[in-house]
C-alpha cells in the first residue's frame, strides 16, 4: 500500500475540461492523454515528454458533479471508512461520498471545519 498521509494525486474538475486542459498545456507545458469516461474524455496531465502523469483535469459531470472546481489533492489513508467517521465526528463534512476508483482504490471528498476541501483515498 502507498504510505498513509502522503499526497498521491491531484486533479481539477471543471465544466470546460477541454479548454482548461489546453490552458495548462500552454501555460505550464503539460502534455495530456485522454482517459475514456464512456461518453466523454477526462485527461491525465504529464510534464512535456514524460509518460508519468502528475495530475488530472476532469469534467464536472456524473459522479464528479458535486466536486468543487479547484485543484484537489488526494491524500492516502489506511482506512477510508474510519477516516470518514472521524471527519464527521470532528465537525467536517462529506462533500462526495466514497466511491470506487478501480485500480486506484476508493475515494471520497471531505471538507474540514474551516471549509477547506480535499480528497482522501484508500489505495488498493
Amino acid at each position: 500500500m502507498k504510505k498513509s498521509g502522503l499526497v498521491g494525486w491531484f486533479d481539477l474538475t471543471v465544466e470546460n475540461a477541454e479548454e482548461v486542459r489546453e490552458f495548462y498545456e500552454n501555460v505550464v507545458g503539460w502534455d495530456s492523454t485522454a482517459t475514456d469516461m464512456g461518453d466523454y474524455q477526462d485527461y491525465c496531465m504529464s510534464p512535456a515528454g514524460s509518460e508519468d502523469p502528475v495530475g488530472g483535469i476532469c469534467h464536472k459531470k456524473g459522479p464528479n458533479n458535486s466536486i468543487p472546481s479547484q485543484w484537489l489533492i488526494y491524500v492516502n489513508v489506511e482506512n477510508l471508512d474510519k477516516s470518514l467517521k472521524n471527519c464527521r465526528e470532528l465537525g467536517g463534512k462529506i462533500v462526495c461520498e466514497a466511491r470506487d476508483m478501480g485500480s486506484f482504490g476508493t475515494m471520497a471528498v471531505i471538507q474540514d471545519p474551516a471549509g477547506a476541501v480535499m480528497a482522501i483515498i484508500q489505495p488498493k
